[in-house]
């Protein structure tokens, strides 16, 4: 599927979008132009002449906060947020409920991974960007976000503790099959594909450790245990 269309062929001219419409028009193209440039200003610039939008305006959409870290995850969260609405899209609750539940996970992040395959170079560098201190607490909302629509989608409709605890394992899912993916150079990503199966199944067991958490209070240490499982797993 082709992300950027998806995002942008029903958009209005960009003369006539509002700056929150601009920065996620102009996000795939963004994170093509960080292949190469980075996730900075050369990259946004080169990205608002791709798409034909202005580059004054395109700035004004991501103001450069003093030291680049500000513009940088602006325009990463720009992108996630493409990717997110690009995903809802193409799978809608509706489509989802035909499946089970272990394949409604699956093709939710295998969509995430299938959308950013080409850019690999891309990802790795707002990886990085992201896993700066300074930017830690705002990059986990933003997992925290991916995870949630994703859960949604999926039709969970927990309130409880499993609200907090299925988001915060899919996220850690999500990110260790995302940085798994970034170096995986076989054919299609098999491996990947792979990775990600063995995660689903691991989660797919959560509802059996569920049980065994509300059974006293002597079990809760082993959720530490379970969610470092799943985000730092063996090949």
């Amino acid at each position: 599927m082709d992300l950027h269309s998806n995002v942008t062929e029903t958009s209005p001219d960009f003369a006539d979008m509002t700056l929150d419409e601009l920065r996620i028009a102009l996000a795939p193209d963004i994170a093509a132009s960080a292949i190469f440039d980075g996730w900075n200003e050369t990259a946004l610039i080169a990205a608002a002449e791709m798409a034909g939008a202005d580059v004054d305006i395109a700035k004004l959409a991501f103001p450069d906060g003093g030291f680049g870290s500000s513009r940088a995850m602006d325009m990463i969260e720009a992108w996630v947020t493409s990717v997110d609405m690009a995903m809802e899209a193409e799978w809608p609750a509706d489509r989802l409920a035909e499946l089970k539940i272990r394949e409604r996970i699956r093709v939710l992040v295998a969509f995430r991974l299938d959308a950013v395959e080409h850019i690999e170079e891309a990802v790795r560098r707002a990886m990085a960007i992201m896993a700066m201190p300074q930017n830690a607490a705002r990059s986990l909302q933003l997992g925290w976000r991916s995870a949630d629509i994703m859960w949604r989608l999926a039709g969970d409709t927990a309130t409880d503790y499993n609200h907090y605890t299925k988001r915060a394992i899919l996220a850690g899912i999500y990110s260790a099959t995302l940085a798994f993916f970034v170096n995986d150079d076989s054919e299609g990503k098999a491996k990947s594909h792979e990775f990600l199966g063995r995660r689903i199944d691991g989660v797919m067991k959560f509802e059996k450790f569920k049980h065994q958490l509300t059974n006293g209070e002597r079990e809760l240490p082993s959720l530490t245990r379970f969610l470092g499982r799943l985000r730092y797993p063996s090949r």
